[in-house]
């Protein structure tokens, strides 16, 4: 949990320095989930622009503590700082992925994978994997985290429910450990 710390600090000093704190604050007793929504209203309320990468980051972590359904609206309407980055939310395309080939394929039979982060440079695709409920939407959790090809078509890596963080961190080595 070390560089999530590290990655909350960063994503908090984007706030005036009392807010900042209080964010940190969050994190300090435990009470993340207050801090992730204290950190994406601030940056709404102060219309702080922030980087693509910085919006993907934010939804990692909302993901990884139970808030990104709740934050993705949010999240989403944060201002664009026009930095280029190779990192994308595309969490509102609508779009899912109802079979792929690949890696450790026979773990996500019938599941769906939801397209979440896209790299820009490399095309690869980071995305939920999801079990459709008996009501015919999709669960709440994600079962696994998989990042895909370009098309989309074929799994690269397949990552545990736990890993929200372990698979953006690998979404990002993909291109920079690329020749």
């Amino acid at each position: 949990m070390t560089d999530d710390a590290v990655i909350w600090n960063r994503l908090a000093a984007l706030l005036p320095e009392a807010e900042a704190q209080e964010v940190k604050d969050c994190w300090e007793i435990g009470e993340q989930e207050a801090g992730l929504g204290l950190l994406v209203s601030g940056i709404l309320g102060h219309e702080v622009p922030i980087s693509e990468t910085a919006r993907a980051q934010i939804s990692v972590l909302a993901e990884s503590w139970g808030e990104r359904e709740a934050l993705t609206p949010q999240i989403l309407q944060c201002r664009d700082d026009g930095t280029p980055g190779h990192l994308k939310l595309i969490e509102s395309d609508g779009s899912t992925v109802p079979e792929a080939t690949g890696v450790a394929v026979q773990d996500l039979a019938g599941l769906v994978l939801v397209p979440w982060i896209t790299c820009t440079r490399c095309g690869q695709v980071l995305m939920r994997a999801h079990a459709r409920e008996s009501w015919g939407g999709l669960s709440y959790l994600a079962m696994h985290y998989v990042i895909t090809t370009p098309n989309r078509a074929a799994v690269l890596r397949l990552l545990p429910a736990d890993s929200a963080g372990a698979a953006f961190a690998a979404l990002q080595r993909a291109c920079s450990d690329a020749p």
